[in-house]
């Protein structure tokens, strides 16, 4: 399989019909909740941090299967990490989905997570793939509350 894209439409496929890490860690130390009210993506990230590392992190909520792969893939990546390489990944994955970032050229740690590189062609969708990442940011920061708006 040679085409991006196709490997891009698989995994969207499969993290949206099985999302990884789906659910809601109780007790956590941080938790946001996310929403995109134009198309009403709507998401609440909890994790738990311990010794400066993402011991745990789960996604709970409803939205398209952007934003629900990219909450799959965003876990999946994130737990285990230290907080400042997941704030590193937030910042690099905007970047690329932004266009400002080009992970065949720009040095990175998005690894897999650059399959999501062409949402940055299909704007309407682009808060979609975001609204994770954005989310998990203000978990982290300690803000209850973020928006795409």
């Amino acid at each position: 399989m040679s085409d991006p894209r196709e490997l891009y439409q698989q995994v969207i496929i499969e993290h949206n019909k099985k999302p990884r890490n789906f659910g809601k860690l109780e007790p956590c130390t941080h938790h946001a909740h996310g929403l995109n009210p134009l198309c009403g993506d709507d998401i609440e990230i909890t994790l738990v941090i311990e010794n400066g590392i993402v011991q745990d992190l789960k996604f709970q909520g409803h939205g398209c299967a952007i934003s629900q792969a990219s909450s799959s893939l965003m876990t999946t990546n994130v737990k285990g990490k230290p907080v400042e390489e997941a704030e590193q990944m937030v910042e690099e994955f905007r970047a690329m989905i932004r266009g400002s970032l080009d992970p065949t050229k720009d040095p990175n740690i998005l690894g897999r997570l650059s399959l999501f590189q062409g949402v940055r062609d299909l704007p309407s969708r682009v808060k979609c793939a975001v609204l994770p990442w954005a989310t998990l940011h203000s978990a982290i920061k300690g803000e209850d509350v973020t928006s795409t708006e």
